[in-house]
């Protein structure tokens, strides 16, 4: 026969149990969301970063360019050449190494696309290094080369902003591309040496202000 008393109600429970039963199924959601997104903050490429470093790459870049090709500055055109060289090869290895490196975390079809977006980088600026060889290898003009040189570039990051901006739907990323891709038209209708002037302000410009406004709205992503 059974000594509890008649009408008794269990004690309530206690410990880890206890906390998992009250946590409010919205407060879990939430947790869980918040959790997910400050994962995927560590694995998906920093905008701030890549949109910093071709900012300055470009604004310092074109303008040493445009600055000895108009004898406004102290560098010879040869020396602005390796400067702005320089500036576009570290800018062109950090984006590719570190897509590569953070969506190395990932697994299935979000680790492949962030690798084949990181060597699309490598890949479309070795095709683009080629053409400019060729064309002066067939006999392009000084003037024509000079046009060419700011223009391609532009297309080519443009393009890659553009597919970057769709994959990971980031609509900064992707109006960063069309904005790239309208300077570099403009840049090359201005006629050189303006053009070095225009890619320097609008398009090292606008990746500086991109970077500004995806810090300010705290994001980070490719």
């Amino acid at each position: 026969m059974s000594t509890r008393p008649h009408g008794r109600t269990a004690a309530p429970a206690t410990g880890p149990d206890a906390d998992d039963a009250a946590l409010d199924p919205r407060e879990a959601l939430a947790l869980l969301e918040s959790e997910r997104d400050r994962t995927q903050q560590h694995l998906e490429p920093d905008a701030r970063l890549i949109y910093g470093v071709w900012g300055v790459a470009w604004l310092v870049g074109f303008l040493a360019l445009w600055s000895a090709s108009t004898g406004a500055g102290p560098l010879s055109r040869p020396v602005a050449f390796v400067v702005f060289g320089g500036l576009l090869a570290v800018a062109v290895v950090v984006t590719a190494v570190h897509s590569i490196r953070r969506t190395a975390g990932l697994r299935g079809g979000s680790a492949a696309v962030g690798a084949m977006y990181g060597w699309a980088w490598l890949l479309g600026f070795g095709g683009l290094f080629a053409v400019m060889q060729a064309a002066a290898a067939a006999g392009a003009s000084p003037e024509v080369l000079n046009v060419l040189g700011p223009a391609l570039p532009a297309l080519v990051v443009g393009l890659l902003y553009l597919a970057g901006g769709a994959l990971w739907q980031e609509r900064v990323q992707y109006a960063l591309g069309a904005w790239i891709i309208a300077t570099g038209a403009v840049a090359a209708l201005t006629g050189w040496p303006t053009n070095e002037l225009v890619m320097a302000l609008l398009g090292g410009g606008g990746f500086l202000v991109g970077a500004v406004v995806v810090a300010l709205a705290g994001r980070r992503s490719a």
